[in-house]
């Protein structure tokens, strides 16, 4: 009998050995991340490591700057990386301090922006604007911001951004109860060699994605949702920037889903820099009351060279649509689109030389922007109202207009002057309905679109791994 309780107790500590040594590898359980980047890096971190708490209720943005802090001595040291686990993680605005960098996202993680405006430093205003672009005040940082970095990766296995911009959206709607712009969710200064990719961005307060002054730049592979009545939320905003691709992105907006930018009227002339060399495929937009793609309307810095394809709207405002004034000077030239595909659109084509929205009363007048190369074919456009609606400047007409290949479906109710043209001079060839007679029809015309290859499409990813 004690020989049988011997046995019996020697086989219930073996069991709960074994249970205890299962519990222990469960807690010890490693988890394995693949993810494709510009590069990959030597050293890694989790948030949790610092403090963090992902209850959706404990501020870490102290956590977030000490992780961020402690990281940045391996930046010459095979960079490292922050990953953000399962959880929702509250933080105010906090800034990528270190070049050679990855923040990364687990599925199921959720950063949440604070609601706390004492949680967000504010920033003197962008110098090619001369002032927030919401108000004349100075303007809040970015929810994650940075300046002067090189090799900067902000991706996931599409965890989720969230911006909670329903408090800001109410007080930029209430007279007199912001004077400070409000912040966007992602903003990369002064910097090159960016990703930003595989993601989902939701609710921002203001623009989602603002690179600026910034080159080399990869935007691939983001969702971005906010509610089509909710203001500015432009999804992706490439401003002064050089080198940039973006692709395979799904955009439900405010605003314009991607507005390209480069800084407004004299102050914008001043600082002189353009955005060019701007690869955008394979995007889909969803936005009644704005762009799928605006090219404007601060275009001060000038817009050169940009080519768009494989361009899906539905239920949109307009196609690509060019927003320029008297004040703004530069240009937007060598534009150059094709194989878009539009469902339930009010313009098909616009362009808007009557603007005029203004940083302060010191603009030029004598500053004209130059509109000129602009080329779109092959279109295929169900239940439109408006074929186009095309308006230059006066003694400043919009020149070099291309459209071929544009097959145009109107609603039932369309209205009668389908053409809208002023002050414009271009040709088409095979549209439909007829166009208007400034854009002269001449057979057999293709218009251009670049078949050389630009250095942001010679990228390679690699295949980063961590545990």
């Amino acid at each position: 009998m004690d020989q049988m309780k011997v046995v019996h107790t020697i086989s219930a500590i073996l069991i709960l050995g074994m249970l205890s040594l299962r519990v222990a590898e469960c807690r010890t359980a490693k988890v394995s991340l693949h993810y494709r980047a510009i590069n990959c890096r030597k050293h890694s971190a989790l948030l949790t490591d610092f403090g963090a708490v992902g209850d959706g209720k404990t501020s870490n943005t102290k956590a977030f700057k000490a992780a961020i802090h402690s990281l940045s001595k391996y930046a010459s040291d095979g960079g490292a990386q922050l990953i953000v686990p399962p959880g929702k993680w509250l933080t105010g605005s906090f800034n990528l301090t270190s070049s050679h960098f990855t923040l990364f996202l687990e599925k199921k993680a959720v950063i949440l922006a604070s609601q706390d405006e004492s949680e967000w430093p504010q920033v003197p205003p962008l110098p090619s604007y001369g002032r927030g672009r919401d108000a004349y005040g100075g303007r809040f940082s970015s929810l994650i911001f940075g300046t002067h970095l090189t090799d900067v990766v902000i991706t996931g296995n599409n965890g989720t951004i969230d911006g909670q911009g329903a408090t800001w959206w109410k007080k930029f709607r209430s007279d007199g109860f912001l004077n400070v712009t409000r912040p966007y969710m992602i903003e990369l200064m002064h910097s090159n060699q960016i990703q930003i990719s595989n993601l989902t961005l939701i609710n921002s307060p203001s623009w989602f994605v603002h690179p600026v002054y910034s080159s080399d730049i990869l935007i691939q592979g983001l969702t971005i949702l906010a509610p089509v009545d909710s203001p500015n939320t432009d999804g992706v905003d490439p401003d002064s920037c050089t080198n940039t691709r973006i692709e395979d992105c799904f955009i439900v907006s405010g605003d314009d889903c991607i507005a390209v930018k480069s800084g407004w009227d004299q102050y914008g002339i001043k600082y002189g820099m353009p955005t060019k060399h701007l690869i955008i495929r394979r995007l889909t937009c969803i936005s009644p009351d704005s762009a799928t793609i605006a090219l404007g309307s601060e275009m001060s810095g000038g817009i050169q060279d940009v080519r768009a394809e494989d361009i899906t709207a539905i239920d949109t405002q307009s196609g690509v649509r060019i927003k320029t004034a008297i004040g703004r000077g530069a240009y937007v030239k060598d534009i150059y689109v094709r194989r878009m595909t539009f469902k339930t659109m009010k313009y098909v084509f616009w362009m808007s030389g009557a603007y005029n929205q203004h940083p302060d009363a010191g603009f030029d007048p004598n500053a004209l922007p130059e509109i000129q190369g602009i080329n779109y074919r092959d279109v295929v456009a169900e239940n439109v109202t408006y074929s186009a609606r095309l308006d230059g400047m006066a003694n400043n007409p919009f020149t070099g207009i291309c459209i071929s290949n544009a097959t145009i479906t109107l609603t039932e109710k369309p209205k009668d002057l389908q053409w809208n043209c002023t002050n414009i001079a271009g040709v088409t060839s095979n549209v439909s309905p007829k166009p208007c007679s400034l854009l002269h029809v001449k057979e057999d015309v293709v218009c251009p679109f670049p078949e050389d290859q630009l250095p942001i499409d010679d990228i390679q990813l690699k295949t980063c791994s961590t545990t």
